[in-house]
């Protein structure tokens, strides 16, 4: 289990402030959706939890079960249960998706990780594992042999993200637009895969414009709603609803 918490975070990218004082608290087994504009600085936010090189903290802190990762690199806040689902996964070529996935998972050690996950030894046991969850997002068995993301459609690009978060457990899975650019099938596929690996301690952050995927999903704890670089409003679920009727314009007001 974890807790992640964002106390009064600014962040700076090529001089310009981007994060403008960001408050956020989740807990264990909770989904949070972040919606809002573009441009609003909410991949920002995703790559600054991942320690992103091109984003500067100036201000405030992230904490992850109380203790600061602010000293942490991208691997190092992996190793401690962060995960981060792209918007625009890339194509590896030369690299296979299966050894990826199984390199992945040995370097997220189970002293370093401190999870239950099973220790694999061989390279059978290990995709007999694979196989289970491939089940679950909806990939077909013959993704495994192909180079990562290579020649994959959108959404199967978006199922493969959430393959990758099933298969290495993190705590914490921050997805940023997981339903960029698919048609309303694609999206309803990739949010009942989110919902599918869903585990009851691992906490889910969602970063959409939309609410149609949300729709979709099992359960939808909180929704905040992100504009100027800050949280501007937390909800529940009936706030996604609310925005998507009648868009954000009326939060921008109540905080002008």
């Amino acid at each position: 289990m974890a807790v992640l918490e964002i106390k009064d975070l600014h962040v700076k990218r090529e001089g310009k402030e981007i994060l403008k004082g960001v408050n956020l608290k989740t807990g264990p087994g909770e989904v949070h959706a972040i919606m809002g504009p573009n441009g609003s600085g909410k991949s920002t936010l995703a790559y600054t939890l991942l320690a992103h090189p091109k984003y500067e903290v100036t201000q405030g802190d992230i904490l992850l079960d109380g203790e600061s990762i602010l000293g942490l690199t991208a691997d190092e806040r992996a190793k401690k249960g962060l995960f981060l689902g792209f918007q625009y996964p890339t194509e590896v070529s030369g690299v296979g998706f299966s050894h990826f996935l199984r390199t992945a998972y040995n370097s997220l050690s189970k002293a370093l990780q401190g999870d239950d996950r099973e220790v694999f030894i061989t390279v059978r046991e290990f995709q007999k594992y694979l196989k289970e969850n491939l089940n679950k997002v909806g990939l077909k068995e013959e993704f495994l042999s192909r180079y990562l993301n290579e020649g994959f459609s959108g959404g199967e690009k978006k199922r493969a993200e959430v393959l990758q978060m099933a298969v290495l457990k993190p705590k914490i899975s921050i997805l940023d637009e997981p339903d960029s650019g698919l048609d309303i099938d694609a999206v309803q596929s990739v949010a009942k895969a989110i919902s599918e690996v869903a585990g009851k301690d691992a906490t889910i952050i969602i970063i959409t414009h939309y609410a149609r995927i949300l729709k979709f999903l099992n359960k939808l704890d909180f929704v905040h709603v992100f504009a100027r670089g800050q949280v501007l409003k937390t909800g529940d679920a009936s706030l996604a609803d609310k925005l998507e009727k009648e868009g954000y314009e009326w939060a921008l007001e109540q905080h002008a």
